[in-house]
């Protein structure tokens, strides 16, 4: 039983790709069965029918390598169809240029395309895989409600006016927290929970009103008894989609990553690094960056390889730069014909432009950026500028652990979750 997915009508044959939940099956109507082929002829997309058989192995050169089932026929003995459709808005496959608002006005048809029930099978498969590893650690699932008393964590409670109580409200939890330290008390030393959170605040890339959260409590863990048992949850997890995941996995502190990469979330895939130059620009020329030095700002920037940006590009880099809550943007940019930089580089004098291209490691055909002011901001600022250059650059030869030193197909389309 399911949907008709396609019809080809090859006058003695009819074949149907009957569709449901577990995918495509080929199903024949021979013209030997009468009553059944002429039924057939009449089916159009999105029909539901119902149909029994036999199942048969295809004829050789006949498999479809592209289904699961393309080995296998049904060869239909009967046919019912259990309801008729008219003509979808939109075609019912992956690969549809269709309108977010009409998929979204006809969503119980977008759902039926097979990429979104994987992902729905997926998000089942991750719930199963954080189950099973949590009971393994000795966890127990334990729920707690979701009409409650206001806890206020940050952001403002959806609230819910009861029936009963005239006046009164309920409020949709942002996260539990006042049950898991209820349930810490009462002595469940292991607890977790797969949970919905609810919070009225501005929408974030990474945040919506109502979303789901592994929320997970230890009694007296320690760092070390902590961590393996979210590196098992992990490797169980992404094994799903057919990521190895080694353990140990590698630690890094804030202050590395912030030094280094200039994100607390830093994206390692890729081996351009953040550098503190302060001190070459302190014995450097007067100039800008030699009094913010002394007076104990900090100068950081990084080597971007195989990139020699036009001065239009650079202003359009610093005009973002600048939108991002810098006060500007600084280069150096060694050529086959001289040095190229910003005046406020050009002013610190030879010596330290040639210190900061030895230090940084840049040859012809590169580009060293350079930002002076306090080291927070600063490092935030550098940070958000090599994930820029990363997603302006997806075939330049910055290296990922991933792809290949020159293949960064992974980047360009998840850099933008950072």
């Amino acid at each position: 039983m399911g949907w008709v997915d396609t019809r080809r009508d090859h006058g003695q044959l009819v074949f149907i790709d009957l569709r449901d939940r577990a995918g495509i099956t080929q199903v024949v109507f021979e013209a030997t069965n009468a009553t059944v082929h002429d039924l057939a002829k009449t089916l159009r997309s999105e029909f539901v029918i119902a149909a029994t058989g036999k199942v048969r192995v295809r004829g050789e050169g006949l498999a479809n390598p592209n289904l699961k089932t393309g080995e296998i026929e049904v060869v239909a003995e009967s046919l019912t169809i259990l309801s008729e459709a008219k003509t979808t808005p939109f075609p019912i496959e992956n690969d549809t240029t269709t309108s977010e608002d009409l998929r979204l006005k006809y969503r119980y048809l977008d759902l039926r395309r097979p990429k979104l029930q994987e992902n729905f099978r997926l998000r089942h498969k991750v719930n199963v895989a954080v189950r099973n590893a949590m009971d393994r650690s000795g966890f127990w699932e334990v729920e707690t409600p979701i009409l409650t008393k206001s806890t206020p964590e940050g952001a403002r409670d959806y609230l819910v006016p009861s029936r009963l109580y005239h006046g009164s409200f309920y409020a949709l939890p942002q996260s539990p927290q006042l049950f898991k330290q209820l349930l810490m008390i009462s002595g469940f030393e292991r607890y977790y929970q797969i949970v919905r959170c609810f919070r009225d605040e501005d929408l974030r890339a990474d945040r919506q009103p109502e979303f789901t959260q592994v929320d997970i409590e230890m009694s007296f863990p320690s760092t070390e008894e902590l961590f393996p048992i979210i590196e098992e949850m992990m490797v169980e997890v992404f094994a799903l989609n057919g990521v190895k995941i080694s353990t140990p996995i590698p630690r890094m502190s804030f202050e590395e990553a912030m030094e280094k990469y200039g994100s607390d979330k830093p994206d390692t895939r890729f081996d351009v690094f953040l550098q503190d130059f302060t001190e070459i620009f302190k014995k450097g020329e007067p100039g800008v960056f030699r009094e913010m030095a002394e007076a104990g700002k900090t100068i950081r920037g990084f080597m971007a390889p195989g990139v020699s940006y036009s001065r239009k590009v650079l202003d359009d880099l610093t005009n973002y730069m600048k939108q991002m809550g810098a006060a500007g943007l600084a280069w150096v940019k060694p050529t086959s014909e001289g040095l190229s930089s910003a005046p406020v580089v050009k002013n610190a004098g030879a010596a330290a432009i040639d210190a900061t291209l030895t230090q940084a490691g840049a040859k012809n055909g590169d580009m060293v950026f350079l930002m002076a002011g306090e080291k927070e901001p600063v490092l935030n600022l550098m940070g958000a500028l090599r994930l820029e250059l990363a997603r302006r650059e997806p075939s330049s030869t910055w290296s990922c652990s991933a792809c290949g030193p020159k293949s960064r197909s992974c980047l360009k389309a998840s850099l933008d979750t950072f």
